[in-house]
């Protein structure tokens, strides 16, 4: 639930059930405390992050709070497409997570990976928090002429997924991500796979 001014969430370090009677003695931090990326959010609403979050956006920790996580996506698309891909895959106490390009202040773009774990499996995004790590990955031209649906696809296939795996993971069918695999090869010259993936990872990520 939201804090008044000056407060700040707090969790507790392990994310195993504890009995009731060991909750009061569970260690405790709070966000600021922790020196990843982290944000606290409520139906993808920024309640609670820590300096280290602001930072890599380049806002200040206020400007952030109670404001909608699509600010920081570089199109509306962006934050929809991938809201319903982490609905799909983000059962309460569960991990996911995927790379994405974010945008900071400014405009400024940037690859990240980030992992999410919510609080309630019946509505993923009711309670859930994520920690963000920036990836050292170009964000150039060739990368933002691309769509975002392609460029969801390329950072799966650079993972290693295959085609049916980035099917399931985005919802789309086997034959369309084919497609989709075989007109962004076309569209960059390259002739395979390994080759898209090198391409993605230098030049054209």
């Amino acid at each position: 639930m939201p804090v008044g001014p000056g407060e700040s969430y707090f969790y507790g370090m392990s994310a195993r059930p504890k009995p009731e009677r060991d909750l009061e003695n569970a260690p405790r931090f709070a966000l600021a405390e922790l020196p990843v990326p982290l944000v606290f959010a409520t139906h993808r609403i920024i309640r609670d992050c820590n300096a280290e979050f602001a930072a890599l956006f380049g806002f200040e920790r206020a400007e952030l709070i109670d404001t909608s996580f699509s600010r920081l996506y570089p199109q509306l698309d962006d934050f929809v497409r991938t809201g319903e891909m982490w609905r799909s895959h983000l059962p309460g106490g569960q991990v996911y997570q995927d790379e994405r390009i974010m945008r900071g202040a400014m405009g400024r773009r940037f690859w990240a990976r980030v992992n999410g774990r919510s609080r309630r499996a019946a509505d993923p995004f009711a309670e859930a928090i994520y920690a963000f790590e920036p990836l050292n990955r170009p964000v150039n031209g060739a990368t933002l002429r691309l769509t975002g649906r392609q460029r969801q696809i390329l950072a799966l296939v650079a993972q290693g997924r295959t085609n049916a795996e980035i099917a399931a993971e985005i919802g789309l069918s086997q034959r369309t991500v084919e497609a989709h695999r075989l007109r962004l090869s076309r569209a960059v010259g390259v002739r395979n796979g390994a080759e898209l993936v090198a391409w993605f990872l230098a030049d054209g990520g």
